[in-house]
């Protein structure tokens, strides 16, 4: 006997609805075959199936079994399958009679006992099943949650084997889950932290505003202990609030990797992702043999910080060039490629010098010219060029760390103000993007410079020999400099600010 099911399995953080065939024929026992190109985990599955039907009370097919994962061309991974595959040989051994058994997607793993475990990238198998024009999927019941929040599609949870049966059958009722998308965002959608807490650092503050309202890069650079870590974390509180499809993106991501929180159906607040300077490449990037999203991936509409900026391997930093200008990382291998999105704002934070106190007034440096010169030559000059805002992060004096308590501005004061200069800048482009996403065609037509502009850029692009790249970013940087300001036209002082905020070229 032949039965017919559906469910989806990940290529990336997409999902692919898969054809599950099991034939159970007239045999003589024999052990379960898998075909489909599965992995280990899906080969496994047939000794977790065998468990969970027997576990459950119900009768295991003693005739020889044959599973099918269709289209046979595409890597199956994950334990998603045991749920349709145990379905499939109830119903070839009638243990569950349904005539609609096909009108379902159906994702799940099984544990020894029967009970239905939760599964990796349920957001994306859900807007799958429903792009495909399905109205119903089965899943685990700590994934119904997160998998009612697309529309479109009903969801129903199940915590066992039985239960799945039952309600198949139609011996048991079940309504689909319903989660209120307004009530989740209005709960969760707050930080624990505030730019207020920053004491001091006003010139600071100033250039991240800038770049939080024109979606530029940063580096800072300053002495151990000045704030630079405390100020990156705050970023992301002044950044406009995630709306509902930036929050798809980016909860598809965390849910395909396992690292999305079950009791939170979506992330509501921009993600800052802190990677270590000993990352690897593929962990930073994405890849390995099943090819995953990595850290610049993860922090896809949030803020991607790297803390010592010089110690991280530089063919680790060159990999990332590419993804600033793309937004998004293309991940190669001999069956394919697979594209994972990677739209954040990179800010990195480095000492001037290995010993971190060049040019403090707080301790006397301890290194040579020569040390100072190959420490900041770590960072190639292809990747300053796409780091649109160098600043220095002096450390705060002592007045300042004990009169200046609650006199910083808030993010929600400061927030307000990015608001209202984003929303120039999607009026300007006619999509949500920002000034740091122009192309060069763009800075032509919304970066015009009157003649005083022009002779102080030029002036600039002489003295510190800056590359066209680097103009373009001051261009840029001047645009939402006059757009914060409420301007249409860029005035000598938005430039004159801009190419201030290109330290490093000045340095070299």
């Amino acid at each position: 006997m032949l039965a017919r099911l559906y469910s989806v399995t990940l290529e990336g953080i997409e999902g692919i609805i898969c054809e599950v065939e099991v034939d159970v024929s007239r045999g003589g026992f024999d052990k379960p075959t898998i075909v489909g190109l599965p992995d280990a985990a899906v080969k496994e599955s047939t000794e977790r199936v065998r468990s969970a039907i027997v576990n459950s009370g119900f009768m295991y097919p003693d005739t020889q079994s044959l599973v099918n994962l269709a289209p046979a061309d595409i890597k199956k991974a994950g334990p998603a399958f045991d749920l349709p595959i145990a379905l499939g040989m109830l119903a070839c051994s009638s243990g569950l009679t349904c005539d609609n058994l096909n009108n379902h997607v159906i994702v799940g793993e099984l544990a020894l006992d029967g009970r239905v475990r939760p599964v990796n990238g349920i957001l994306s198998m859900a807007i799958s099943a429903a792009d495909k024009g399905f109205t119903s999927i089965i899943v685990p019941e700590d994934n119904a949650y997160e998998a009612a929040v697309v529309s479109g599609i009903d969801v129903y949870g199940v915590g066992s084997l039985a239960q799945a049966v039952a309600f198949l059958s139609g011996e048991l009722d079940m309504e689909p889950v319903a989660v209120n998308i307004e009530e989740i965002f209005n709960t969760t959608c707050k930080y624990d932290i505030d730019f207020s807490d920053v004491k001091g650092q006003e010139s600071v503050k100033r250039a991240l505003t800038i770049a939080a309202a024109g979606g530029h890069n940063v580096m800072m650079i300053g002495s151990p202990g000045a704030g630079k870590t405390m100020l990156a974390q705050r970023v992301a509180t002044v950044l406009p609030m995630l709306s509902l499809e930036e929050s798809l993106e980016t909860t598809r991501v965390y849910s395909s990797v396992g690292l999305l929180d079950r009791k939170n159906a979506l992330l509501t607040t921009r993600p800052v992702r802190t990677p270590h300077h000993t990352a690897t490449g593929p962990a930073l990037v994405g890849g390995g043999t099943t090819p995953r999203p990595g850290e610049l991936s993860l922090s896809h509409n949030g803020v991607l910080f790297l803390d010592e900026f010089a110690e991280f391997p530089r063919h680790v930093l060159e990999m990332i060039r590419q993804p600033l200008e793309d937004g998004t990382v293309t991940v190669s291998r001999a069956k394919g490629t697979i594209t994972f999105p990677a739209q954040f704002m990179l800010i990195t934070a480095m000492n001037p010098c290995p010993c971190g106190y060049f040019g403090s007034n707080l301790r006397q440096c301890k290194c040579t010219p020569n040390q100072v010169e190959r420490y900041v030559s770590k960072i190639s000059g292809p990747l300053l060029d796409r780091i649109d805002i160098h600043i220095d992060v002096p450390a705060v004096s002592f007045r300042k760390l004990r009169t200046s308590s609650g006199n910083g501005e808030t993010s929600a004061s400061i927030r307000k103000r990015i608001e209202s200069t984003r929303k120039v800048q999607t009026a300007r482009f006619g999509k949500a993007a920002t000034n740091a996403s122009m192309s060069h065609k763009q800075v032509e037509k919304f970066c015009t410079l009157d003649e005083p502009c022009e002779q102080l850029l030029k002036h600039a692009m002489t003295e510190f020999a800056l590359s066209a790249r680097a103009h373009d970013k001051i261009c840029k940087v001047a645009r939402t400099i006059a757009d914060l300001a409420g301007m249409e036209q860029i005035t000598p002082e938005h430039i004159a600010e801009a190419i201030g905020y290109r330290k490093l070229d000045r340095q070299l």
